[in-house]
């Protein structure tokens, strides 16, 4: 899955942390998310979305 996640935390100047406070979810798990290495469950990607005031498929598409 190819996710914006990254892009939109830094242009919200929110470091990892800030956003896993907000999510309540890890630095590590945002990493993670960031880098491909975890799909985030659907609720997590529900509340990623909302935070951001966007629709899932406009943050997360699928990849290889």
């Amino acid at each position: 899955m190819i996710n914006r996640v990254r892009e939109l935390r830094t242009a919200s100047g929110w470091s990892q942390a800030d956003l896993g406070e907000q999510l309540d979810v890890s630095r590590q798990t945002v990493n993670a998310i960031e880098t491909g290495k975890y799909d985030p469950s659907l609720p997590l990607a529900f509340r990623i979305a909302a935070l951001f005031d966007l629709p899932i498929e406009s943050i997360f598409t699928p990849g290889e």
